[in-house]
């Protein structure tokens, strides 16, 4: 098993599909945008093409309005572990989760989910200081699931943690990176851009604005599709709705770049040719 990681609009996706069609792997797609169905130009997910031609995991899983974490990758690798797996990783944060793993989460009712909406930070805060300070007040996500780990065990998440050590899940990965020079890549993401809205993104963003009717949900939040929204509302023309994207993706990329850095120490990392002569053996 290996992975190739690199910011948004490196050359992944393409690297990934060639060295599977020549060794005979699969796909797994660690990214939060290509998991949801109907997004498919936001997330510049591979092409219905490619999807056939070399099995894909984590794409087109779930749809827009239906949530997800790291633990629905971890279920997607669990069912495909034994396999030739080349893990393509846009969103790194999902394969750093895999390699130091997730601590054992009690089971949690219905009822419990329900309850821990009637408490906030504030109410963290009071019972656990330590696990409060790691998180944001408004992180209301990462709040609701410290607070319903303390209904399930009454047990405060600090010493939950401690008392569940997170275990790997990936044990055995060789990761590659692709090293791209920010102007470089700044001039990939504007090509990206322009392909986008030639195959309408605006069309496909206005589609998901009428399906579901809720700006609030994480998916229509994403680098692409907010500024649409915005342009929709009037806060942009055009033009500047081009630039806004550029712009906010090439910030992704730059902290992209600086995660796969810090976080990974064992990894090869090579400008896109250099990687893929060393991947494809040219």
């Amino acid at each position: 098993m290996i992975a190739l990681i690199g910011p948004t609009a490196s050359g992944k996706s393409d690297l990934a599909i060639d060295f599977a069609l020549k060794y005979g792997y699969e796909i797994l797609s660690l990214d939060s945008l290509s998991i949801y169905k109907e997004i498919d130009i936001a997330s510049a997910k591979p092409s219905q093409n490619e999807l056939q031609k070399v099995k894909h995991y984590g794409v087109n899983e779930i749809f827009p309005n239906e949530k997800f974490d790291v633990m629905k990758f971890i279920e997607i690798y669990q069912k495909i572990k034994d396999k030739k797996i080349i893990i393509v990783g846009g969103t790194s944060f999902y394969l750093k989760a895999m390699l130091t793993g997730i601590s054992q989460m009690p089971k949690i009712s219905e009822e419990i989910k329900k309850e821990a909406l009637k408490y906030n930070w504030e109410f963290l805060n009071k019972i656990d200081k330590e696990y409060a300070s790691k998180i944001k007040p408004q992180d209301s996500y990462r709040v609701s699931k410290a607070i319903e780990i303390y209904l399930s065990t009454n047990t405060i998440p600090s010493l939950y943690f401690k008392q569940n050590p997170p275990k790997p899940i990936i044990e055995n990965c060789d990761i590659y990176e692709i090293a791209v020079d920010r102007t470089v890549l700044r001039e990939r993401i504007k090509l990206r851009t322009a392909k986008m809205f030639e195959m309408g993104l605006i069309d496909e963003v206005a589609y998901l604005e009428s399906k579901y009717r809720n700006r609030t949900l994480p998916a229509l939040k994403a680098i692409g599709i907010k500024e649409v929204l915005d342009y929709f509302n009037g806060v942009y023309n055009r033009d500047t709705l081009k630039e806004k994207i550029i712009t906010n993706t090439a910030r992704l990329a730059k902290r992209q770049q600086t995660f796969n850095k810090t976080q990974f120490e064992n990894k090869i990392s090579l400008p896109l040719e250099k990687l893929r002569e060393k991947l494809l053996q040219k």
